[in-house]
């Protein structure tokens, strides 16, 4: 006889990001309002000649906390830095650290860690590189895989805070973030552990912008940076990549309860599937697909969700084959929009970081436009885009979608909080 599964709650008890428009909700939806995007032209046509597009979106001027010692920082690229000092603040927002101290209760196993990136650090891939291609490299020493391996981010957030309960490293280019949400909302709900903190985190270099414009997928208007990315436009001529790291602390609500925790939104549902087709064309049915599961898991119907975080990278392909899977789960009158219009795609962060710029619209019942949308493309799925000016709306349920290469999906849905 099967055992039955006691579903847990899960709440959000905690965030922290870091962005190119700040690392507050109030300096980033500041930017927002004011419809500013982060978006850079640099002058690097020298060092990349092969290079089309010299734009990106990093954080200006971002220095890792002066309070961290030269041990702890070692092991950590940027990549790792940013994720951990999201984390950092997530455990501050929620209380579990006192006089920089961790709380020491979080260190019997109770908590655990999902986070990913797209790669390492890419400095560190570049001195292995060096190493491989001529036998040689001043840069390379015993800390360089570990700022360099897939899981740099999820070890350093363990190894730094003195976390011993699970680790669930998701590297998984633009769905790292949402898959170590959506993991380990799972992992508490299903009674494995009681905490996990989850996100991802990426760090700006112009080797990812190469990558993105040999597919001829990265924006050429180099002429006018605030005018791109133009998710689900006419008009757009590609993605912006752009650089952050954003961390949750997720939490059994009854856990939360008992120590009197701030409770900002609930987890109710989670969706995750793959193309099974190929490893850079998004394929509308099964993002479809992702978004009824995540719906099933919550237990609610389609009108029940009052806005919807688009993946919106201001690609063709991915922006058709999204929207059009979006309108056949909700038809057209669903509101959605991307913030990557602002930010750039943060690869690895954006799955954490749109989540957290949802939950927060929903709790202040205004959401931002998708910046530089004028005119959506005919070709897109017919919904309620939001355009030029953000716009009030109440709802209980916001849907946050992410959808990477090699064919995996993923689809969050947060419950407004009401105490």
């Amino acid at each position: 006889m099967t055992k039955p599964i006691m579903q847990k709650r899960v709440v959000v008890t905690g965030i922290g990001g870091i962005t190119a428009l700040g690392d507050s909700w109030q300096s980033i939806k500041k930017a927002f309002q004011k419809g500013e995007n982060a978006v850079q032209f640099f002058n690097v046509a020298e060092k990349y000649p092969e290079l089309e597009s010299y734009l990106g979106a990093p954080i200006p001027n971002y220095a890792p906390p002066a309070h961290w010692t030269r041990k702890q920082k070692r092991s950590m690229g940027k990549v790792a830095q940013l994720c951990t000092d999201a984390a950092e603040r997530a455990l501050k927002d929620a209380n579990f650290l006192h006089n920089g101290e961790i709380d020491p209760c979080l260190k019997n196993g109770d908590m655990g860690v999902a986070c990913g990136s797209s790669t390492g650090s890419t400095k560190d891939v570049g001195d292995l590189g060096e190493l491989f291609l001529t036998g040689h490299s001043d840069g390379f020493n015993s800390n360089t895989y570990v700022r360099m391996m897939p899981h740099t981010t999820a070890a350093n957030i363990e190894i730094f805070f003195g976390l011993t309960g699970r680790v669930i490293p998701t590297s998984s280019a633009c769905s790292s973030g949402s898959q170590a949400i959506g993991y380990s909302y799972e992992s508490i709900k299903y009674g494995l552990i009681p905490m996990m903190l989850a996100g991802g985190s990426e760090e700006f270099c112009f080797s990812e912008v190469h990558v993105f414009d040999a597919l001829y997928a990265a924006s050429r208007n180099n002429q006018h940076p605030e005018q791109t990315p133009r998710p689900y436009d006419a008009n757009r001529d590609g993605l912006v990549i752009g650089e952050g790291g954003c961390i949750f602390v997720l939490e059994e609500l009854e856990h939360a309860k008992a120590r009197n925790a701030k409770i900002i939104a609930e987890v109710v549902g989670f969706g995750t599937n793959s193309d099974g087709a190929h490893v850079t064309r998004p394929q509308k049915e099964t993002m479809q697909r992702c978004m009824e599961l995540a719906l099933k898991d919550a237990g609610i119907s389609a009108d029940q969700i009052g806005y919807v975080s688009g993946h919106g990278t201001a690609t063709e392909q991915g922006d058709i084959a999204e929207s059009l899977a979006t309108e056949a789960v909700f038809g057209k009158n669903v509101a959605i929009s991307s913030q990557k219009s602002y930010l750039g795609h943060t690869l690895g962060a954006c799955g954490a970081l749109e989540s957290w710029f949802a939950i927060e619209m929903m709790r202040d019942g205004w959401f931002a436009p998708t910046l530089n949308l004028t005119q959506p493309d005919e070709r897109c799925g017919k919904l309620d885009y939001i355009m030029h000016e953000g716009r009030e709306i109440q709802t209980d349920y916001v849907m946050n979608n992410n959808f990477a290469f090699g064919g995996v999906n993923t689809s969050l849905i947060f419950k407004r909080w009401v105490d």
